[in-house]
C-alpha cells in the first residue's frame, strides 16, 4: 500500500482537494476532523483544554471562538496543546493505515496539515502540496473564519511559510484559480497514482 501525503496551508484548498481525492476513490485520513471529534467527545482532550484555556470549554462543548483568541494571544499555549491532541492523532492515524493495508488498498491519502512540522512526510510515498497566491489565501481564511484580512494574515503568519512546504512537494496543486482548474489538476494527479 502506497501512501499519499496531502498538505497546505489553511484557506489553500486542501480540503476541496481531499474531497475530490475521495470521491475518485483513495481512503482518505483527515486529520483535521479528528481534531474536530477529539474536542467534541468527554475525555482527556476537553479535560486538558480545559485545564490550559479556563473557560475554552462549558457544559463539556468546546468554545472555538475562546480558544482561537488564547492561541493568538499566548505564545506558547499552541505547543502545549499539539502536545495534548498529537498523540491521539497519531494512534487514529495508524488504525486508519492498518485497517485499509489489511484490506489490500493500493493507496491512501493521510490529509495533515502539519504534514511536514510532524515529520509525517517522511512515512509517505509522494507528498502533495496545496498552494494558492497569498492573497486568494487571506481572502479565503477571512471569509471562512468571519474576520478580517488582517487578522487572517496574523493568523497565516503563525503558519509554516507556503514556500517551505512548496520545497518539500513531489507535487503542487495550485488552486488559485476556478474550481474547474482545481478539478482538472486533481483528475491529473489520479492517472498519474492509477500507472
Amino acid at each position: 500500500m502506497k501512501v499519499l501525503g496531502l498538505t497546505g496551508g489553511m484557506g489553500m484548498g486542501k480540503s476541496t482537494v481531499a474531497t475530490l481525492l475521495r470521491k475518485a476513490g483513495p481512503p482518505v485520513f483527515d486529520a483535521d476532523a479528528e481534531v474536530r471529534r477529539l474536542q467534541s467527545v468527554p475525555g482527556p482532550v476537553l479535560d486538558g483544554i480545559q485545564a490550559m484555556v479556563p473557560g475554552a470549554v462549558r457544559s463539556g462543548v468546546l468554545d472555538r471562538v475562546v480558544l482561537r483568541q488564547a492561541v493568538m494571544e499566548q505564545a506558547g499555549l499552541l505547543p502545549r496543546l499539539e502536545a495534548l491532541i498529537h498523540p491521539h492523532v497519531r494512534r487514529a492515524r495508524a488504525r486508519f493505515l492498518a485497517f485499509w493495508r489489511a484490506r489490500g488498498a493500493r493507496w491512501v491519502v493521510l490529509d495533515i496539515p502539519l504534514l511536514f512540522e510532524t515529520g509525517m512526510q517522511r512515512q509517505c510515498d509522494h507528498v502533495l502540496v496545496v498552494s494558492a497566491p497569498r492573497w486568494v489565501q487571506a481572502r479565503r481564511v477571512a471569509a471562512r473564519r468571519g474576520m478580517t484580512q488582517a487578522e487572517a494574515r496574523a493568523l497565516m503568519a503563525r503558519q509554516t511559510p507556503d514556500a517551505l512546504r512548496v520545497r518539500g512537494a513531489d507535487t503542487v496543486l495550485r488552486t488559485g484559480r476556478s474550481m474547474k482548474e482545481t478539478r482538472r489538476q486533481v483528475r491529473r494527479f489520479v492517472r498519474m497514482l492509477r500507472v
